[in-house]
């Protein structure tokens, strides 16, 4: 028994013995390159990880969903700031106007327009781009009709431009529905016309004398600066559209003889360009009121502001603060920061615009986007412009931001029409449905979690 058991002892014995670190490290084998194992596992995870994450990044930016966010988060972004701005800006001049009865009657009014847009403008971001290219026509019969009523009793001024109406308890100005409806119906019309834009012919008839009677009657309630984005307007749409380049150049020589004619034909614009030309000669209470102000405000806010609601140019130093000169009350209170906040703001929703312009197939989605794209951004730079100082003065409010209830509308509308084509690229509908869903995942996964938490607790 004793000589059966000792063999199988000394037989086991040498199974039950565990392997040391070292004795392992000695019979692996070195890679090529003479990087062992040991060495290349503690650097392969992070450089996996590294790749992974670029590859992530990569993903995200190429997604069909990207331009739909894009457009969608600086829209919100630009709507909150400029509400809240609203608010800080306007309560001085709210008290002047009412008699000292209320500071919140401008930010109330702006309150109650954003409340009706943002709906409005969630629900045409579902339609198809098909209905609304049907709609094109029916919204520019409208917007000519409603043009027309500055011919009427119903029209008023404000501020040298006739160009508002008064209906009921409401002040509108035409001319920027005329701006959304213009954008649309040129979308349709270039769209159709496709080979045949390299005629002059197909191109004057019928985009080209439409936009020109919106253009006429917008001249005639003298609002050069709406005339002028209209013109950027149509000029992006006939660019993406495909018109020769041979014919932008004889109407560009054309359009700036008649903006100069225009300029110089008028007291109020010639003393306008000639204070901006020479403002050391401007009276400091006159002409050369906004500009110093509106620069003395930027000055003042420095790096990060005087603080929200602090600014002292809104005490009735700085005429329309809260609306065309809103900028200059940003830089004050929320200092280079806060305008810096605005020019990303406005890049990331014209690099938006561009990837819809660049990715869709359709050219009326093309081609109406361009157009939107040119007056939302084209305005955004003048008012910018005018407010440092690099642009006379053009009565030009902050797309989003300044005060107006027309402007708002129909700027919110036409962004929702450009999330309404982002939808529907393609790919998109996928992209988003699949983002929804993995967002219904974590929150289903977090809501118990939180729930169990607060029962412990």
């Amino acid at each position: 028994m004793t000589t059966v058991e000792a063999p199988r002892r000394t037989a086991t014995r040498p199974a039950r013995r565990p392997t040391t670190r070292a004795g392992a490290s000695r019979a692996t084998p070195p890679r090529a390159g003479g990087t062992s194992r040991a060495t290349s596992a503690g650097s392969t995870p992070r450089a996996g990880r590294a790749k992974v994450a670029s590859t992530a990044r990569t993903a995200t930016w190429s997604s069909p969903a990207t331009s739909y966010y894009l457009v969608g988060g600086s829209t919100l972004l630009l709507l909150l700031l400029g509400l809240i701005m609203v608010l800080s800006a306007s309560t001085v001049y709210s008290l002047r106007d009412s008699g000292g009865a209320t500071p919140f009657a401008d930010f109330l009014n702006q309150a109650k327009f954003a409340l009706v847009a943002a709906p409005v403008a969630y629900g045409i971001s579902r339609l198809p781009p098909r209905l609304i290219r049907r709609l094109a026509w029916i919204g520019i019969i409208g917007a000519l009709g409603l043009q027309l009523l500055v011919f009427t009793p119903l029209s008023l001024s404000q501020g040298g431009n006739s160009g508002w109406i008064h209906i009921g308890p409401q002040n509108l100005q035409p001319a920027e529905f005329s701006k959304l409806a213009l954008a649309v119906w040129l979308g349709a019309v270039l769209a159709a016309k496709g080979p045949l834009l390299k005629q002059w012919s197909h191109v004057l008839m019928p985009a080209v004398l439409v936009a020109g009677a919106f253009l006429g009657i917008v001249l005639y309630t003298h609002d050069l600066g709406t005339a002028l984005i209209m013109i950027a307007l149509v000029g992006g749409a006939l660019w993406v559209a495909g018109v020769p380049l041979s014919m932008f150049s004889v109407a560009a020589a054309g359009i700036t003889a008649a903006v100069a004619y225009l300029a110089v034909s008028s007291d109020n614009r010639r003393d306008r360009l000639l204070s901006f030309l020479s403002p050391e000669t401007a009276d400091p209470m006159g002409l050369g009121l906004q500009p110093r102000h509106a620069l003395g405000g930027l000055g003042t806010g420095g790096i990060s502001g005087v603080g929200l609601g602090g600014s002292r140019e809104k005490w009735l130093w700085l005429p329309e603060g809260h609306n065309d000169f809103i900028f200059a009350i940003i830089g004050e209170e929320l200092g280079l920061l806060g305008t810096l906040l605005v020019l990303v703001l406005f890049g990331a929703l014209a690099v938006g615009l561009t990837r819809i312009i660049k990715r869709h197939p359709d050219p009326f989605v093309k081609i109406t986007t361009a157009a939107i794209g040119c007056w939302i951004i084209g305005q955004a730079l003048i008012n910018i412009g005018v407010v440092i100082g690099v642009l006379p003065v053009i009565g030009l409010p902050l797309p989003l931001v300044s005060a107006g209830g027309s402007a708002l509308v129909t700027t919110l509308a036409a962004l929702g029409i450009v999330l309404a084509f982002a939808r529907s690229e393609p790919g998109a509908k996928e992209a988003l449905a699949a983002r929804k869903a993995s967002v219904r995942r974590s929150l289903a996964v977090i809501a118990p979690r939180l729930a169990s938490g607060k029962a412990r607790g």
